[in-house]
């Protein structure tokens, strides 16, 4: 399918046109960011691991019954999705406290929660993401509560899922954030799953495998990101 104008370019990823409106190009950059935009920067491979990753994840998720944007690998770096009006919330699920939770409420880092804590974030990177709830959601027209159930209720699938697969490979998936479009009506999983939107720890050392080390300056950004890949069977 053959790639057309540039529709959106965000933080890490570019959004092409293709000849079919159905159909977007999702193409993955080396850009590496962090703190809504503040810092950036490039790192060599990072493009072609996210996006086969994301590849793959989405692959498991489609195998379990959900249902996701992605239809196929393009190329090292590029891949096509349904075009979807993206619903600008984000659903974020914490299996552990770390991160903004410890901030706010003063918890424990590390502290496993059960059950897991949902949270819904506001996608706008001038106003840092502000935490918001259904109401905000309702008030504002962002979503249907038809459809605000449904990004929960596939959130939490997801976490089944994902628990799983990260756990059977020795590291535990501590958080992650989700984002949903709508494709004819339905509710799909939309924009991407991989180390940049989810922290992951390896489950015996607590070590961090996650765009954490870059945010953190731990270093071993790209090696990271790679052992997740290599211990879950992403084919690189």
């Amino acid at each position: 399918m053959q790639k057309l104008q540039q529709l959106y370019a965000g933080k890490a990823k570019s959004v092409f046109a293709t000849e079919d409106q159905d159909y977007v190009v999702l193409s993955f950059r080396d850009d590496t960011s962090a703190f809504d935009g503040e810092r950036i920067e490039q790192l060599s491979r990072k493009g072609e691991i996210n996006n086969k990753f994301n590849a793959f994840i989405m692959e498991q998720l489609a195998v379990a019954g959900i249902p996701t944007h992605f239809e196929k690998l393009l190329s090292a770096n590029e891949a096509l999705v349904k075009n979807m009006k993206m619903i600008p919330v984000e659903c974020v699920v914490r299996n552990v406290a770390s991160g903004s939770l410890v901030r706010r409420l003063g918890v424990e880092d590390g502290m496993e929660l059960n059950p897991p804590v949902f949270e819904f974030f506001l996608k706008n990177d001038a106003l840092h993401d502000p935490m918001v709830n259904e109401y905000h959601i309702a008030t504002f027209g962002w979503a249907t509560d038809e459809q605000v159930q449904r990004m929960k209720a596939l959130t939490f699938e997801v976490n089944q899922v994902l628990k799983k697969l990260f756990a059977d490979a020795g590291m535990i998936l501590v958080d992650y954030k989700l984002e949903f479009g709508v494709f004819k009506d339905e509710v799909y999983l939309g924009d991407e799953f991989s180390p940049d939107g989810c922290r992951l720890w390896d489950a015996e050392t607590r070590k961090k495998l996650d765009k954490d080390r870059f945010r953190q300056g731990l270093g071993g950004v790209i090696e990271a990101y790679e052992e997740v890949a290599q211990r879950i069977g992403v084919p690189l």
